[in-house]
């Protein structure tokens, strides 16, 4: 059952004029109408050609707004491994129309005919296309426009959109994509990892750990989840599944992907260093061969569980479009897609945390004359810098460059011939002050007339500190970001996080 159009990955554009109805004859049964789905989020999809050898075109997968989306559960034949082989995109479209599903399909080219059973169409239409069965009486009796019945006097399967489907979709989906994981964990602790340890010439216990980080870990973990989805899995009605709560009972066991994800950067950095000789080369290459890996360097196999952290929220999204609120598993999912969220932006948090820690360290090191204890034993992040000028209640005034870190405020005086270097002057312990706003003018403090000033008084020695900014664009930029640090201290209490944990 096809429609006998060229391949193409046709799109649906909302914006173009009203749908009009057509009836194409095809094998078995005849498709019909066109309607107006302006707004309607509709699969766009590659109809092949109607030839013994022709291969099929890969579906596209487009949204409402007409963008492409990398991943979507519209159609059941995508949870489907068989549809990914030659042919089977065909497959798939015969499914949908002969079990009366919708397939939408944009023309082409205009369709003129002589038949008073088909109706012409334009290209750039959009085609609903359903099942009109043979089989059927004559006498099915008069059907109505509004239920969008053909009007060739022959009953028309109707499917509308049916959420228990999609939702089954997404379910077998989420079940098949856990099962293939695991297999590439288990490939890459069997296929790699057991054969480096085997040849000690070639590897350090400390590159394997560079290289392959607690991806151990990972493994047992993983399969320890997948067994919890398994027991909430409804095979004979998928859509009845209950997976929410396995993801809120493993919340916290899903914080081994930190450490993995922060080390895959050096990772890559080890790997790159090694395939630059031909023995790893060959080396890994066998591996992969002996363990029957599908066709995908190692490098492509090491990247899996950073993607992996990534796709939960994008499935547990999709799963949660498709339950209904008054379905048994509905509170859970909508928990648990937030909790998946809040993972893996942590683990985006720690990583970049980790990279802002390394840069604190070089400039640490590149300071002259440091004193006192390390930035890091309390910092973990560098919020904002200028120069400012530091007033002092003699009329003196010094001008000097800070760097607003969380929990501490560092300044520095720059070289007077390389501005590029500069020397340790002091700090300021953030957590005992508060900052106010000055307004310009005559300070009783100080008994002097200041301009863009902001002061920082010590809560428990009542000790003022007065900065000038030059401008007063600069002097609101240094507010916000005092704003800012305090916020950045607050946050990483109710997260828990503490900075010896991550360094």
């Amino acid at each position: 059952m096809f429609l006998d159009l060229p391949p193409s990955s046709a799109k649906y554009n909302p914006s173009k004029g009203h749908l009009r109805q057509v009836d194409l004859g095809i094998q078995h049964g005849r498709v019909s109408e066109i309607e107006d789905f302006s707004g309607f989020p509709l699969i766009s999809f590659s109809l092949p050609k109607n030839k013994s050898d022709g291969g099929a075109e890969s579906t596209t997968l487009v949204d409402d707004n007409g963008s492409e989306e990398e991943y979507s559960y519209e159609e059941p034949y995508q949870a489907n491994p068989r549809y990914l082989q030659p042919g089977g995109e065909q497959l798939a479209i015969n499914e949908l129309i002969s079990d009366g599903s919708a397939v939408y399909a944009e023309a082409l080219w205009d369709h003129v005919t002589m038949d008073d059973q088909e109706l012409a169409f334009k290209a750039g239409d959009v085609i609903r296309l359903r099942v009109n069965q043979e089989d059927v009486s004559e006498n099915s009796g008069s059907l109505h426009d509004e239920e969008h019945y053909s009007d060739v006097g022959k009953f028309r399967l109707k499917s509308p959109e049916n959420k228990d489907q999609m939702r089954a979709n997404v379910i077998r989906e989420i079940m098949n994509t856990e099962r293939v994981y695991i297999k590439h964990l288990k490939d890459i602790c069997e296929g790699y990892i057991k054969q480096c340890r085997k040849h000690t010439s070639m590897f350090t216990e400390a590159q394997l750990k560079t290289i392959f980080g607690n991806i151990e870990e990972v493994y047992k973990f993983q399969k320890a989840f997948y067994k919890n989805l398994e027991k909430q899995y409804n095979k004979e009605e998928p859509h009845l599944s209950e997976i929410g709560a396995c993801f809120l009972e493993n919340q916290d066991g899903f914080s081994v992907y930190s450490e993995y994800c922060n080390n895959h950067p050096s990772a890559c950095l080890e790997l790159s260093n090694l395939m630059k000789q031909s023995k790893y080369r060959h080396f890994f290459e066998a591996c992969r061969l002996l363990q029957q890996m599908i066709d995908i360097a190692i490098d492509g196999f090491l990247l899996t569980p950073v993607q992996k952290i990534c796709k939960y929220p994008l499935q547990l999204a999709e799963l949660l479009k498709y339950t209904t609120q008054d379905h048994r598993d509905y509170g859970k999912i909508k928990e648990a897609y937030e909790a998946m969220k809040n993972v893996a932006c942590l683990i985006n948090e720690r990583k970049r945390r980790l990279e802002s820690i390394d840069k604190i360290s070089c400039w640490q090191v590149s300071i002259v004359g440091w004193e006192g204890q390390d930035l890091l034993a309390r910092s973990s992040e560098l919020i904002y810098s200028g120069e400012l000028t530091k007033i002092f209640k003699q009329g003196k005034s010094q001008q000097r460059t800070f760097f607003l870190f969380d929990h501490q405020m560092v300044f520095c005086k720059k070289d007077l011939l390389r501005r590029d270097i500069l020397y340790y002057k002091g700090r300021i312990d953030m957590d005992e002050m508060e900052f106010t706003d000055v307004e310009d003018g005559k300070d009783r403090d100080f008994n002097l007339n200041i301009k863009n000033a902001f002061k920082m008084v010590n809560k428990e020695t009542e000790e003022v500190h007065l900065f000038c900014a030059k401008k007063p664009e600069d002097k609101q930029r240094w507010l916000q970001a005092f704003l800012d640090e305090r916020k950045r201290v607050q946050d990483d209490k109710d997260m828990g996080e503490y900075i010896c944990d991550m360094s």
